[in-house]
């Protein structure tokens, strides 16, 4: 506060210049209404405050009470309501990865086809492609990009077919149906071309439009001619590609200049490894991109990561393999030391990989010895089991 800059003297002198007031009223009756006041105030002034204090008070707290109740009443909905979300939400997770009856067999079945599949927490299932599986239809399978373009990844599914069907009828028909988007892979398909094969069953003529899309970037061109060939390969025993476009022989394309024709060649011998699409917590089984000059140069490979292509170690710690040797077709393997097998779905998954990558020496069955375990998921470890047909059984009917 601001200091008074009156000085006492003159303070004083102000006071003596201000007109006198006289009281004419005698001190004693002064007095008695002063304390007539007191008395009133005491008898019923006090009371009406205390009355009006306490319905203040009323007005004041009643509104917070209710809104404090309703508050609490509205939040136990919420937590009520979170609880019951949370609880439809871990059970539509846990439904998410299943698999569907087919149309041709009892046990064919196929994956859900969402990128953001989960592992079930009660049950486990094959995603290959077993021959029990087929029955009477068409197993075909596609080979798509990642999203980075480094890696393709194969997915198949079963089909029905007519006996006059070929495998490239079925094919060309089913390409359109893939849903690589919601797998979380690149969108790849249908192939902007149309494909025939020559009268002696041995090429495949593949013509292009004018203004397509695959001699635009390294990237573009490298997966058009690796998709060609792997899909080819897997599907038919054809030997040769020409191309044409618009009917005129060849196809140009910036790095390879202008292709006339390719051969198709089926790579053997990779190991399998788990690729997880992003927001999916179950992999995709895929083919490393270098081949091994045997099945134990495959199994230590699978052990690690392989970071730099996206692709997570399939064998440690879920299977840590041992004593590996090979009789009549027959893989034969055991468990390192006291080794306690997790019965999940991940497990399965790591099992199914040692599966295919058997498959990928030629093998045909694998046999595990002094398993810790008798039953891993679908899979009786006390049998020979055999190697799936194909990886990655997804659904596009």
């Amino acid at each position: 506060m601001k200091k008074s800059e009156w000085s006492d003297r003159e303070l004083e002198e102000l006071f003596m210049q201000m007109p006198k007031i006289k009281d004419h009223r005698n001190p004693r009756d002064i007095y008695q209404n002063l304390s007539l006041k007191r008395r009133k105030t005491k008898t019923w002034l006090l009371p009406s405050l205390a009355t009006a204090a306490a319905l203040l008070l009323f007005f004041i707290l009643v509104p917070k009470l209710m809104d404090g109740a309703n508050s609490s009443s509205d939040k136990q909905a919420k937590i009520t309501s979170f609880n019951k979300e949370t609880k439809d939400a871990d059970q539509k997770k846990n439904s998410t990865f299943a698999l569907n009856k087919g149309e041709s067999s009892s046990n064919e079945k196929a994956l859900s086809g969402t990128p953001k599949n989960e592992v079930m927490a009660t049950s486990t299932v094959k995603t290959a492609i077993y021959a029990s599986d087929v029955g009477n239809g068409k197993v075909l399978t596609y080979w798509i990009p990642d999203p980075q373009g480094q890696i393709l990844i194969p997915v198949s599914t079963v089909v029905a077919k007519s006996d006059n069907e070929s495998w490239l009828t079925l094919y060309n028909e089913n390409m359109a149906n893939l849903k690589e988007e919601e797998w979380g892979l690149t969108d790849f398909y249908p192939l902007n071309v149309t494909m025939s094969v020559n009268s002696d069953n041995t090429t495949i003529q593949v013509d292009v439009p004018i203004n397509h899309q695959y001699g635009h970037g390294s990237t573009n061109e490298t997966s058009f001619i690796n998709v060609l060939n792997k899909d080819i390969s897997s599907n038919s025993d054809i030997k040769k590609v020409k191309f044409s476009t618009n009917g005129e022989p060849g196809i140009e394309l910036g790095n390879f200049g202008n292709k006339q024709e390719i051969d198709i060649n089926l790579e053997k011998n990779h190991g399998f490894f788990f690729y997880y699409p992003t927001g999916s917590d179950v992999p995709f089984l895929t083919p490393s991109t270098t081949t091994y000059s045997d099945i134990n140069k495959a199994l230590d490979a699978m052990k690690t990561d392989q970071t730099e292509l996206g692709l997570t170690g399939s064998l440690s710690p879920l299977l840590p393999v041992s004593d590996v040797s090979i009789a009549d077709k027959t893989l034969v393997l055991s468990f390192k030391g006291n080794t306690t097998l997790q019965d999940n779905q991940m497990t399965v998954s790591a099992f199914e990989a040692l599966l295919l990558t058997a498959k990928e020496f030629g093998l045909e069955k694998v046999v595990v010895k002094d398993s810790p375990i008798l039953q891993l998921g679908p899979f009786d470890l006390t049998k020979e089991n055999q190697v799936p047909v194909a990886p990655n059984l997804r659904s596009i009917q």
